[in-house]
């Protein structure tokens, strides 16, 4: 004969078990408006799912302890379980280990432009298996505007590719050139000077400020480089033309805009100084 449902009994778990949540859920949210009062939309996006993880974890190990009433046992079964899991799930936990190295290291955060294998674009988002990227350029279009898609990188993919971070050098701006061909006839300091003069109109200010912020940044490595205040012009011989590379820095997520300016710019005042700058033709030499 079945003996007496002990109804009690549950009903005490049930009660310890719904304690357990509602104390880790309030204690939770309580640890997040504290850490979030100062922090910045990156870092609010990291915690968050940082919290997620510790609080889950200690939640089930709770829950599973007072519906077992044998913590110890608990445990021990868990990480046998988590040893057969290692097997059969060693993508995910790839993946993990990936979020846990992008925490760890920040080789890119949540709004930074950046290429991962062959993705490019900027993170909207970093989970803990996957990174969700907003993509620019890419196969629909050839120039460094968004295509429109959004890509999801698996994180295990940090651990084994190179990752380009176009921020990561301790300042948001990067260097960028734009080229141009003059025939041999050009006068070339006219040119060059014509071409750092409209670069200085459109970012002089905004890069006299970027390149200060990156010395200080370079001056707490050991890399040694010699950084320019100014838009400089490198001039390369060709065939049957000079070339004239204009070389600056520029948001990332400014390239386009501001090199169409440059070329639109620059190519005025050619025409104007037609005297002194001129294109190249075809010929034999």
């Amino acid at each position: 004969m079945l003996g007496p449902f002990p109804t009690a009994d549950l009903l005490s778990k049930a009660l310890f078990a719904g304690a357990v949540v509602f104390g880790l859920s309030g204690l939770h949210l309580l640890v997040l408006q504290y850490l979030l009062r100062t922090a910045t939309k990156r870092r609010a996006h990291d915690v968050r799912n940082i919290l997620r993880l510790v609080f889950g974890a200690v939640g089930v190990v709770a829950l599973l302890g007072v519906l077992t009433d044998q913590w110890l046992g608990v445990l021990l079964s868990l990480g046998v379980v988590g040893f057969a899991i290692t097997f059969a799930l060693q993508q995910p936990l790839l993946s993990l280990l990936g979020w846990l190295y992008i925490m760890a290291k920040r080789p890119y955060s949540v709004g930074e432009r950046v290429r991962i294998g062959e993705t490019k674009g900027d993170v909207i988002k970093v989970d803990f298996l996957v990174t969700t990227i907003w993509e620019v350029g890419g196969e629909l279009i050839s120039t460094n505007q968004p295509s429109g898609r959004v890509v999801t990188v698996p994180n295990s993919v940090v651990l084994s590719s190179e990752v380009t971070n176009f921020g990561g050098g301790g300042s948001e701006y990067v260097w960028n050139e734009i080229q141009l061909q003059v025939s041999y006839e050009t006068d070339i300091d006219v040119a060059s000077e014509i071409m750092i003069e409209e670069a200085e109109a459109v970012i002089g200010e905004e890069m006299a400020d970027s390149i200060t912020d990156f010395r200080e940044r370079l001056a707490e490595t050991p890399v040694e480089l010699e950084v320019t205040d100014d838009p400089t012009v490198n001039v390369t011989q060709a065939e049957s033309w000079i070339e004239l590379r204009l070389r600056y820095v520029a948001h990332p997520r400014q390239g386009t805009r501001v090199k169409n300016e440059l070329y639109e710019r620059i190519l005025e005042r050619f025409n104007e100084n037609a005297t002194v700058t001129s294109f190249p033709v075809s010929r034999n030499r």
